[in-house]
C-alpha cells in the first residue's frame, strides 16, 4: 500500500478497509472500474452511495495542498460506472488560479479515461461556485447528482439555479462531447504526436485556442492535459492544470519533469503559454517547448 493512504486508510470501515488495502497498490491512480465498485459493495455489505462517500477520504489523500492545507477529495462517477478520484491541487508559492478544485480534478480524470457523461458526483463538501460553473458545462451537467456526506442527494440545478452555461451561448457540444478537431503537423517524435492527440480532443468552443500539454518525466513516463474552457471563463481548466494533477494522482514528484511540451492551434483567439511556462518554472527547471499548428 502507499504510504499516502496508510493515515486514511484507519479512518474507514474496517470491513473496507481490509478490501481497499490490496487495492492501493503502487500503480492505484484513483480509478476503479464498475466491476470492482460492484464486488467491494457486495463484500462491505454497503450501498453502492454509502460506499463512495466511505472512500472520500482515499481520494483526499491524493491532494497536494501546500498553501490551505486543506484536502479535499471528489469521486466521479462516470456514465459506464466506473469511478474516478480527484483532490485539490495548489503549486507552493504562486498565483491561485493555478490551483485545481478536487471536482475539476475527478472530472478530469474521467475525461482523459474517455468517459462522455458524468452521472454523479461525491465530494466530501459543497461544491464552491466555481466547481458548480465547471460542472455546468458538461454534457447534461444540470442533471448531475451531487453527494455530500449527511445530506440528501441533490441535482446540480438545487446547486446552481439559473445557470448560465454552453446552451446559453449556443454551443451544443457540451463537454464530455465526442468531437475531434484537425491539425496540420507531421512529426515523428512520440511526445509530440501525443501532444497533438490531445489536442484533437480539447474543448475550446469560446475562444478557438485548442490546447494540449504533455509532461515526461526522467523514466519516460508521460502525463496529459487537454484544454476544458467554461462558458463563465474564469472556471476554465488549463492544460498544465490538468497534466500536474495526473501526475499527483499518480504519486510523482513534480522534479521528475525533464520534457515539457504545450502544443496550440494558430487560430486561437487566446495563447496559454504565459500561463503554462509561470506553472512549469514553479514545479521545475525545465525549458517549455511550444508548438502552434494549423487547423485543418
Amino acid at each position: 500500500m502507499q504510504d499516502r493512504f496508510v493515515h486514511c486508510i484507519a479512518q474507514l470501515p474496517q470491513p473496507l478497509a481490509d478490501q481497499l488495502v490490496p487495492l492501493l497498490n503502487q500503480d492505484f491512480a484513483g480509478h476503479m472500474d464498475a466491476q470492482q465498485v460492484a464486488d467491494l459493495a457486495q463484500a462491505t455489505q454497503m450501498s453502492q452511495d454509502e460506499l463512495l462517500l466511505a472512500m472520500l477520504p482515499i481520494a483526499a489523500a491524493l491532494a497536494k495542498p501546500p498553501i490551505s492545507e486543506f484536502y479535499v477529495g471528489a469521486i466521479a462517477k462516470g456514465a459506464s460506472g466506473d469511478i474516478y478520484m480527484g483532490a485539490n491541487l495548489e503549486l507552493d508559492g504562486e498565483a491561485l488560479f493555478h490551483s485545481v478544485h478536487a471536482e475539476q480534478s475527478a472530472i478530469s480524470h474521467a475525461w482523459l479515461s474517455g468517459e462522455t457523461g458524468i452521472e454523479d458526483i461525491i465530494v466530501n463538501a459543497s461544491p464552491c461556485g466555481h466547481c458548480r460553473q465547471f460542472m455546468n458545462e458538461l454534457v447534461e451537467g444540470q442533471a448531475i447528482r451531487i453527494h455530500l456526506p449527511e445530506q440528501a442527494t441533490q441535482p446540480l440545478s438545487h446547486y446552481l439555479p439559473y445557470a448560465f452555461g454552453p446552451a446559453d451561448l449556443n454551443i451544443k457540444t457540451p463537454l464530455l462531447s465526442k468531437q475531434q478537431h484537425e491539425f496540420a503537423l507531421e512529426s515523428a517524435d512520440p511526445m509530440i504526436i501525443e501532444a497533438l492527440d490531445h489536442l484533437s480532443l480539447s474543448y475550446a468552443p469560446y475562444s478557438e485556442g485548442y490546447a494540449a500539454v504533455v509532461l515526461e518525466t526522467r523514466d519516460g513516463a508521460t502525463f496529459c492535459g487537454r484544454y476544458a474552457e467554461n462558458a463563465a471563463f474564469n472556471p476554465s481548466m488549463l492544460p498544465m492544470q490538468m497534466a500536474l494533477s495526473a501526475m499527483a494522482r499518480h504519486n510523482r514528484d513534480f522534479s521528475e519533469i525533464n520534457r515539457a511540451v504545450l502544443i496550440e492551434s494558430s487560430q486561437g483567439k487566446i495563447s496559454l503559454v504565459g500561463a503554462t511556462m509561470d506553472a512549469l518554472h514553479a514545479v521545475a527547471a525545465v525549458e517549455l517547448e511550444h508548438i502552434m499548428v494549423d487547423p485543418v
